[in-house]
Formats: C-alpha cells, structure tokens, sequence
C-alpha cells in the first residue's frame, strides 16, 4: 500500500514552495531556453557546450545552469570528457543533465496521482479476486485514510490542509472548501465521491476523531464530503425490568 506525501501546511514566515520556487526558476526567459536544451539532449552537458549552443556567454550560462540546479531541476554529474584518467588526466568537468524531480503546482490544490493510484490499485485488485471494483475502492481508501492519519498529525483540520482540502468551520460542522480530486469528480461524480467519503472517514478513524463523521452532502464550489457532529451515544437511565 502506498502512502502519499503531503506539502505540510504553509507557515507564515516559512521559506516558499519548493515547487512554486522551481516553476519560477523556469519562467526566466534564458533560463527556461537552457532547461529545454539540456533536458532534451541524450547525456550530460557542460557549460561551454550549453552557451555555444544557444550563443550566450560562458559566464551567464553557468549563473543559470547552476540556479537550475539549485532547485533541483536539473542534476550536477563530474566527468572527464577527454576519456584520460589518472595524474595529468585533469579536472572532471562540471556537466548538467534533467533530473528526475517532476514538478507540479496546481491552485487550487489537487492530488490525481492519489486518486489515480487508487483506482488503479481497486482494478488490479478486482481482477485478482473478482471483488467488485468499488468495493475495494471504498476498502482502500479507507485505508490509505488511516495511514495518511498516522503520518504524525494530531488535528483533523492540520492533515486535511496539508492534503488541499481547504477545511473551515461551520458551527459544529467541517466544510471542506476544496476537493483535491475535482475534474474527476465532475466527470465521475458517485465513483470519486464515494472514494474520497471512504478516505475521510479513515481519516476520522486514524486520528480518533469521534466528534465527527463524514457524511456525502455535494454543493456547489466546495467538496462533496461534509464533516458533522456525531451523535452522541444513546443511553437509557432507566432500569429495565428482570435485568
């Protein structure tokens, strides 16, 4: 089973986005050109043969390389291209090529490598055991709730921003302005919407939250899960005769 990373919840003096920072990086005109460049060729490039390549000057395509680098798009490799080792065999030279960091920034929030992993999982599954699809969807995601809910959150509301929810208040009840799966859902309304009922109420159950449960109730411009009051246990006081 698989556990998703969340980006943890955005403190007010925390440092930006890695990922935000990274598409930055790229909308620099020369230094997108250089990303493309090295990213299509089929090995490592250096820095003379990236600014003789797209006619910049030796110093300004290593200032761009090297900031790609720092943001982890593209990789730093040290090779020796004239093929010599050994004493007199000089330094390796420095070489860039595209790392394998993929880079994703949606707003609002979405998660459709989660839901897709999901699915994808509750298919093979079926298959194997002739289980129907959505039965083991809902298992799964329940599931991959209680999980997601044992990655060291305390609070419903922290673990839900981290994962693009958007929770809010509502008197007693959770609104959850965002849903992480929403073109899916649009499109695949009762397969997503009760996956992710399913994830949420793992969730609940992960974190021992028994002041809430979560409850379908789609509405425009938010998610189609709800998280209400639970109702408190019935007890009768009275005593029962012959008990």
């Amino acid at each position: 089973m698989f556990v998703d990373h969340p980006k943890e919840a955005p403190h007010p003096d925390a440092a930006p986005d890695p990922d935000v920072s990274a598409v930055a990086a790229l909308d620099e005109p020369t230094r997108r050109r250089l990303y493309d460049h090295v990213a299509r060729q089929p090995g490592p490039v250096s820095r003379d043969e990236a600014a003789a390549a797209l006619g910049l000057a030796r110093q300004t395509a290593a200032f761009h390389l090297d900031r790609l680098a720092g943001e982890s798009l593209l990789d730093v490799v040290y090779e020796r291209r004239s093929g010599r080792t050994g004493p007199g065999a000089g330094r390796p030279a420095k070489l860039y090529k595209r790392s394998a960091k993929q880079v994703a920034v949606s707003l609002p929030e979405r998660h459709y490598e989660l839901a897709g992993r999901l699915l994808a999982q509750a298919v093979e599954t079926s298959e194997v055991t002739g289980e129907p699809v959505r039965a083991v969807l809902h298992r799964e995601a329940h599931r991959l709730g209680t999980q997601l809910a044992g990655q060291g959150a305390t609070d419903v509301l922290d673990l839900l921003e981290r994962y693009g929810f958007e929770p809010r208040h509502d008197g007693d009840a959770v609104v959850l302005g965002n849903c992480p799966f929403h073109a899916l859902a649009r499109e695949h309304t009762e397969t997503v919407c009760g996956m992710n009922l399913h994830l949420l109420r793992g969730v609940l159950q992960g974190l021992d939250e028994v002041r809430l449960q979560a409850c379908l109730a789609p509405a425009p411009g938010r998610c189609c899960v709800r998280l209400e009051p639970a109702p408190s246990p019935s007890t009768d006081p009275s005593p029962r005769a012959g008990r």
